[in-house]
C-alpha cells in the first residue's frame, strides 16, 4: 500500500475536500483519502491497479490539480 499527501492550492473549505474524495473514491485501489482545508492538503492511500499519475490526472480533471 501506498501513501502520500498532496499539495491542492485551491481547497478553500471541507466542501471541496468531500469532492475530491468522492472523485477519488471511484477510482480502483484507492483505500482512503483526508483532507485538510487549513493545511491545502489531501493524503491518499491507494494500492494497485490506482497509481499516482492516474491521482493526480483525475485531480486535474476535476480542477483540484496538485501543487
Amino acid at each position: 500500500m501506498t501513501r502520500k499527501t498532496f499539495s491542492i492550492p485551491k481547497i478553500s473549505c471541507g466542501h471541496c475536500v468531500m469532492a475530491i474524495r468522492n472523485e477519488l473514491a471511484e477510482i480502483p485501489g484507492i483505500r482512503k483519502v483526508e483532507g485538510s482545508p487549513a493545511g491545502k492538503t489531501i493524503e491518499v492511500e491507494w494500492e494497485a491497479p490506482a497509481t499516482e499519475e492516474r491521482i493526480r490526472a483525475v485531480l486535474s480533471e476535476i480542477d483540484y490539480p496538485a501543487a
